[in-house]
């Protein structure tokens, strides 16, 4: 697509801009793209000037001036199948070519080891694995082999094979298996050092037009692969990315796709490498006979990128795929990484382009005035500051190579090391016991050590809130007739009501708010009865180090901070000793993503659990937990889930709910979960026989349209899958919370709002979750009163010790004892009856140990200062 020519007075005014150092706008980067002329003072000249100026002065900064960098690599073609079609690609093949060829449609394990121990012996650090997108979608024979060999899917052999590769060898996996979902990076990040995924443009006619290069390639769309790009940010994965120039996109698609890299960047920081790719044409491919790009087209592309992505970026441009006469134009526009160079293994995605020699390569990069240094597959950046870019898995086997300054050992030679060390007991750290101390001795500090570096760009955050906020103000200007309308049709359909009623209703105030909470009430009287339920547990949290970055939650620390702790699980066992003898039905059991615990940890809590009162129903495990406990056995949801419930797990809690509407959550969590991923866990516990709590936190960043939605959503999964036992609302907690310490979230819900939620809560889920629960945690006995008298009928549990909202500010205790919680319901004059997690009937041995003295002093002896 022909560009309109750039007028000179445009060119030059963007120029004088670039040398000034001026932050350029996408209109100004598109006319740069047009600067020609190598001689001295011409605007291409001109223009690397600038670009380099930017470039040294973030060497500079990251103190390494002068110096150019690449990765020692073995190229590991673990399949050549894939499900797209590019228009430009030789490295994709048929298993028709393949069997002509005599070759399997996947390299074997041994054939992976071989090529890594042929690397790590020439001294290579980095094994890049490279693969076409989920062969086995388009392919049989794919899907044969990998069932053939015992794995569902590629990236289950791929997973596989990077774990071989760290023990038997060292190398440090690179990964580049095309397009992945954020539950799929969850898996891989353990297992790798770094991971990538060309975006390549973000010109969408390219993709969805017949004739465009990516036409008929489903994980060629950009909103796909922007969508990853996102993921790997929030889940803090060293990530390369790049464009490829030259396919037909105009320039100011080149920028955007500049641009959009810059936003994900500057939003996560995980952007570790910038390529920017020339397109090489190739025989026997529908564009063999598209030219290629020209040099100071790309040499001024890559100039413009540099002065795009600023002097922190590392500008890659891969030196194969230009002649080695032209390297010192790439290394005057900015560039900074020649990325990976194999002694051993071709490029395989450009085979017509074999690696130059480092030797060369070092003495090309010294004629341009720069040292030529070797790196590892994470950027130095990552290696020094390890948290929370790589696993602690793989941190062994990169401190292995990695000298003081970030940058690889020259010359050291890999060894293998274990990938998961043999899980040895449970260390106790830290404040043990916080649950006590939270009340007597009160927190060592409002907000946790890294609060500014985690948690991203508060301005940014407050920026994007404030429609959120206009938006809650205006659903709650709601009319009286309306809200007169929406009652009457509640009265004769609860669960029937369109969005746009139930949000009338949620903006009820005054006497029409007393009318919506009396018809929530005779819904639950008709539902459930009076008896106002409750179940005597224990919650044992065992552990508060996190590492998710959740911007709304105290209670989470850095294994350094000075609130800090970890059970051991003997620790934990002696807490569920202590429940059952206070006569307790129900562990709840929950802690942080601890990036230390053994890879069996879940596994090892129920058994400690079960060993120490195998009748005690064990109620464990966020969505959250579940997701990191696949990742670190292997297993999918439905295996682990399973494998849980064998071992002793009775119920799932539907925490980590938050609000489920991504839009929500990435402001709320950063890196957790998407809705899906919460939704798919959620009903695959259900179809194993595992019933789980629904949850809503509201009252933060959120609207009433949001709670409408969250309800429906949780409706709708009722429907499908039928394994909630109850809906447990959570209103928010500010006074800690760095969301609202920050300025972003507002102080949590109104009185009138919880009221108001709980009432529609009761009328939208009707006939669908029986029993709705109130938290007398957050919402004081009073507020829990008046919940009570408007569509609620469950208080929840004893506690005992109640450590996440006290973290947060909380002030309404730790505990609540049996005479308590019963005299909550006696003061809106209705019976109180103990149940069990699945709201039976507790048996005549707990219900007589829950009252006796010896239960009731060792219920209060459970949050006792020691």
């Amino acid at each position: 697509m022909t560009a309109a020519p750039v007028p000179d007075h445009a060119l030059r005014r963007a120029l004088v801009r670039a040398e000034r150092g001026v932050t350029l706008d996408a209109g100004e980067a598109e006319v740069l793209l047009s600067a020609r002329g190598l001689d001295d003072g011409e605007p291409l000249d001109r223009l690397l000037t600038a670009a380099s100026r930017v470039r040294d002065a973030g060497l500079a900064s990251a103190g390494r001036p002068g110096v150019v960098t690449y990765s020692r690599k073995v190229f590991i073609p673990l399949t050549h199948l894939c499900r797209d079609r590019c228009h430009y690609c030789t490295f994709v093949t048929t298993p028709g070519q393949l069997r002509r060829e005599g070759k399997a449609p996947f390299l074997s394990p041994d054939e992976v080891l071989q090529i890594a121990r042929d690397g790590a012996a020439l001294g290579c650090k980095e094994a890049l694995f490279t693969l076409g997108d989920r062969p086995e979608d388009r392919w049989p024979v794919a899907a044969e082999w990998l069932e053939a060999h015992g794995f569902d899917s590629t990236l289950a052999y791929l997973r596989a094979m990077a774990i071989r590769v760290l023990e038997e060898t060292g190398l440090l996996p690179h990964l580049n298996p095309g397009v992945l979902s954020w539950e799929e990076i969850q898996r891989l990040k353990p297992v790798s050092a770094s991971m990538g995924m060309m975006l390549e443009t973000t010109a969408t006619r390219l993709w969805s037009q017949p004739g465009g290069p990516h036409f008929g390639s489903p994980d060629k769309e950009p909103a796909v692969r922007l969508r990853v790009l996102e993921d790997a940010g929030r889940s803090a994965v060293p990530f390369t990315t790049g464009v490829l120039l030259g396919i037909g996109e105009t320039p100011a698609e080149r920028v955007d796709a500049v641009l959009q890299i810059r936003a994900a960047q500057q939003r996560h920081g995980h952007v570790q490498e910038v390529i920017v790719q020339n397109f090489r044409a190739k025989p026997r491919t529908a564009m063999a006979g598209s030219g290629d790009l020209a040099l100071q087209e790309y040499v001024a592309a890559v100039a413009v990128t540099r002065l795009l992505l600023g002097p922190r970026a590392r500008v890659q441009a891969p030196p194969n795929l230009s002649d080695s006469t032209e390297l010192g134009l790439l290394l005057r526009a900015g560039v900074d990484d020649w990325g990976g160079v194999s002694p051993l293994t071709p490029d395989h995605v450009n085979p017509e382009r074999p690696w130059p020699n480092t030797d060369k390569l070092a003495a090309l990069s010294a004629e341009g005035g720069f040292t030529l240094r070797e790196r590892l597959a994470a950027q130095p950046r990552y290696v020094l500051e390890p948290e929370p870019w790589l696993d602690p898995r793989v941190r062994p086997h990169v401190a292995a190579l990695a000298g003081p300054d970030g940058l690889a050992v020259e010359g050291r030679v890999p060894t293998g090391l274990p990938w998961q060390e043999p899980d040895e007991a449970w260390v106790s750290t830290g404040r043990t016991d916080l649950h006590v101390e939270v009340d007597t001795v009160g927190r060592s500090s409002d907000r946790r050590s890294d609060f500014d570096a985690v948690y991203g760009d508060w301005a940014d955050l407050r920026e994007r809130t404030t429609a959120a906020r206009d938006g809650h103000s205006t659903a709650l200007a709601v009319g009286v007739p309306e809200v007169h309308a929406a009652l009457r049709a509640a009265e004769a359909d609860p669960a029937g009501l369109s969005d746009a009623q139930y949000l009338a209703l949620l903006g009820a105030d005054g006497a029409d708010l007393e009318a919506l909470c009396a018809l929530a009430d005779a819904v639950r009287r008709d539902t459930v009865g009076d008896d106002v339920t409750y179940v005597v547990n224990r919650n044992v949290n065992f552990t508060n180090v996190c590492y998710t970055g959740c911007r709304f939650c105290a209670f989470a620390q850095r294994r350094t901070d000075a609130d800090a702790y970890t059970l051991s699980l003997s620790e934990v066992g002696d807490r569920v000793d202590q429940a059952w003898a206070a006569g307790a039905t129900e562990i709840c059991m929950q802690g942080g993503i601890h990036p230390d615990l053994p890879g069996t940890a879940y596994l090892d809590l129920i058994a400690e659990v079960k060993r120490r009162a195998p009748d005690i129903h064990l109620h464990a495990f966020s969505p959250m937990e579940i997701v990191n406990a696949a990742a670190r056995t292997g297993l999918s949801f439905a295996d682990f889930l399973t494998a849980a419930k064998e071992a002793g797990l009775d119920s799932v809690p539907g925490t980590a709910a938050e609000i489920l509407d991504d839009d929500v959550r990435w402001v709320l969590t950063k890196g957790k979960l998407p809705a899906a991923t919460w939704l798919e866990i959620i009903g695959t516990a259900h179809r194993v026989g595992l019933p789980t709590t629904s949850t809503m936190m509201y009252g933060h960043v959120d609207t009433p349209a949001h709670w409408v939605a969250h309800l429906r959503t949780i409706a709708a999964q009722q429907d499908a899958t039928g394994g909630f036992t109850e809906f447990v609302l959570l209103p928010f907690v500010h006074h800690n919370a760095p969301i609202y310490l920050a300025g972003v979230a507002r102080p949590g819900p109104t009185v009138r709002e919880n009221r108001a939620v709980h009432a529609v809560a009761r009328l939208l889920l009707h006939c669908r979750i029986p029993n709705i629960q109130t938290s007398w945690v957050k919402l004081a006995e009073a507020g829990t009163r008046a919940v009570l008298t408007g569509g609620a009928n469950d208080l929840g549990g004893t506690l005992m010790e109640e450590t996440i909202s006290r973290m947060a500010g909380s002030e309404n205790g730790s505990l609540k004892t049996i005479a308590e919680l019963e005299a909550i319901a006696a003061a809106i004059g209705r019976p109180a009856r103990q149940r069990t997690t699945e709201y039976g009937t507790p048996s005549e041995e707990r219900l007589r140990t829950a009252r006796s003295e010896e239960g009731r002093r060792r219920l209060t002896l459970s949050i006792a200062p020691a």
